[in-house]
């Protein structure tokens, strides 16, 4: 066995004492700008805001552009799930079931792998997700008209 000597231990721990003092300093630096909540508010803000602009479902008629949206739904939702985000995860889910060919089947599959709260709540808010979606499709089509 080698041992490591002192002086190589004193700088392991002076290294790292200087590294964790380097993370508080600009830290506290970062926290006391006075304009971080409003940045932080703008970038929640945005990033919400992505997040219901990939929600619109852009041609119903095209199956790949239905299937693209599907499938981006679905891991939006799982996504959403795994960070703890239930409505946000209910929402792009039933919006997966909205557009899915076989809904029933994909139910099925859901009330296996989500906990049974959250596939309840998921079944209370389908029907407005799909009225919703519908009227989404519908205001698009006016729009190409």
């Amino acid at each position: 066995m080698t041992m490591i000597s002192k002086a190589a231990v004193g700088i392991a721990v002076g290294i790292a004492g200087i590294f964790v003092g380097y993370c508080f300093y600009f830290d506290q630096k970062r926290r006391s700008d006075p304009d971080f909540k409003k940045k932080l508010r703008e970038r929640r803000k945005a990033k919400k805001q992505a997040q219901n602009a990939t929600s619109k479902i852009q041609d119903l008629k095209d199956h790949e552009v239905v299937q693209r949206f599907f499938l981006q739904e679905v891991q939006l939702g799982e996504e959403m799930l795994s960070c703890g985000d239930i409505e946000g995860a209910v929402e792009h889910l039933g919006n997966a079931v909205a557009v899915c060919g076989q809904p029933a089947q994909l139910l099925q599959v859901l009330q296996k792998t989500l906990p049974p709260q959250i596939f309840h709540l998921l079944l209370q808010r389908l029907q407005p997700i799909s009225q919703k979606l519908s009227t989404q499709i519908a205001m698009a089509e006016e729009d190409v008209e």
